[in-house]
């Protein structure tokens, strides 16, 4: 007669389903071998054998639900009995030697032979016959790691945490005939699992807006390849401010606004001349830094359909005047829906201004292959030591965001350092 085992104490879960069985009948099994795998919506568990033996029975399978004390297997009798512990309390020389061999020192992984495949995450793969630890199961699980593509190097052919990590790398690497990464979504990070969210209550399907799909992607890359850093520091704009409110007031009769953003545009420019590390791109690559000889503002703008960037063009051969005539118009454009694709290409450097809604900081991300945004808040007063009282002042807060392959933070300080002290006084952007 078999020797019964059986789900142990596992704490307050019950019908929990079984996602993994790691033996087969006619295995040979040491004490604490991992048997099966069970996942609740809390947490996953291997649940060990509490002896050594022969699986004679498997009495469950993969899907099924099972609590405390639910049946998992038989163990032969004479197989269980003779790896019970001697008189001496010591362990039969058989069971050590097998449970000595069941996490062995991890190994530099070795190349395979042909290409691997992945399987998806949505679906949980048969493990059965694969020979590897709990640990290593639950990172393959994790990481949507198909551990039957994966080559073991580990003592007769074990997986270890090291094969599992040369597998995830190799799947993330470009393919020899072509740019593309793995369909988790690139880098080798595993897409987020699908929930089902009517099961918490109402919902809305509403669908992404056209211009949010295709921005999307393009985020998404930019994000997981530029190693960003935001610094921030604010200007003194009262008395640029005074100015732009006069330049407005004349505007409004022709038909257009001055706003704070043609004057930092302006301002943008001469920051870029000083230091046009912030006005290029890195080439493919990487090795090479391209520093541009124009000076295209990018300014993000707010529709009803999402945001996008139009492009001033020759912002360095413009004015005031003629920038905002320009803003205007590309904002006209943006609203009704009319960017032609010339409309938002070419941009050097880019300018994200939320000051029309608030805010005191914010990171921007920077919209490669450019490698440098600046985003602006909302200009608040402030009372500012002037040396011998506090006076109120108009600052406005900067947020400079940055690709640190190219720029380093003391170049950062600098340029927004600059681009401070022009806005400060607006004779300084005529120079």
């Amino acid at each position: 007669m078999g020797i019964e085992v059986k789900v142990p104490d596992i704490g307050d879960f019950a019908d929990i389903p079984v996602i993994e069985i790691f033996v087969k009948e006619g295995d040979t099994i040491g004490p604490d071998d991992p048997l099966i795998s069970l996942e609740s919506d809390k947490a996953t568990m291997d649940v060990p054998s509490p002896q050594g033996g022969v699986v004679e029975t498997i009495l469950i399978k993969i899907g099924d639900k099972v609590s405390e004390g639910a049946p998992i297997l038989l163990l032969k009798g004479e197989a269980a009995a003779d790896s019970a512990p001697n008189a001496n309390g010591a362990a039969s020389a058989d069971t050590a030697a097998l449970a000595a061999k069941q996490e062995p020192p991890p190994t530099a992984p070795t190349p395979p032979s042909g290409p691997v495949a992945q399987a998806p995450a949505s679906s949980a793969p048969d493990f059965t016959n694969v020979h590897a630890s709990p640990a290593v199961r639950r990172i393959a699980r994790e990481l949507g790691i198909d551990l039957n593509a994966v080559k073991g190097t580990g003592e007769k052919g074990r997986i270890t945490k090291d094969d599992v990590k040369g597998h995830l790398t190799r799947s993330a690497a470009p393919a020899a005939g072509g740019g593309a990464v793995m369909a988790s979504g690139g880098m080798g990070i595993p897409e987020i699992p699908a929930v089902d969210f009517s099961k918490f209550g109402p919902i809305e399907v509403k669908p992404l807006p056209r211009i949010k799909k295709i921005s999307g992607p393009h985020l998404h890359r930019a994000w997981l390849n530029v190693p960003l850093v935001t610094h921030q520091d604010e200007a003194d704009i009262t008395e640029t401010d005074k100015y732009r409110k006069e330049l407005d007031t004349a505007g409004k009769e022709k038909g257009y606004r001055v706003t704070l953003l043609a004057f930092l545009i302006k301002a943008a420019v001469s920051a870029l001349r000083q230091h046009p590390e912030f006005n290029s791109s890195l080439n493919p690559e990487k090795d090479t830094l391209i520093l541009k000889r124009y000076y295209n503002i990018g300014v993000a703008v707010d529709t009803p359909e999402g945001l996008v960037v139009p492009v001033v063009k020759d912002a360095d051969r413009k004015g005031i005047v003629e920038i905002s005539q320009d803003l205007g118009t590309l904002s006209k454009k943006a609203r009704d829906g009319k960017l032609g694709g010339g409309d938002m290409q070419g941009a050097t450097f880019t300018i994200s201004s939320l000051g029309g809604i608030g805010g005191t900081a914010f990171t921007p991300l920077v919209n490669a292959p450019e490698v440098a945004i600046l985003g602006v808040v909302r200009s608040k007063m402030a009372p500012v030591w002037d040396g011998k009282e506090f006076q109120p002042r108009l600052m406005l807060p900067l947020s400079m965001s940055y690709d640190h392959r190219v720029i380093d933070g003391a170049l950062a300080a600098r340029f927004t350092r600059h681009l401070a002290h022009v806005l400060e006084d607006v004779r300084r952007l005529v120079v």
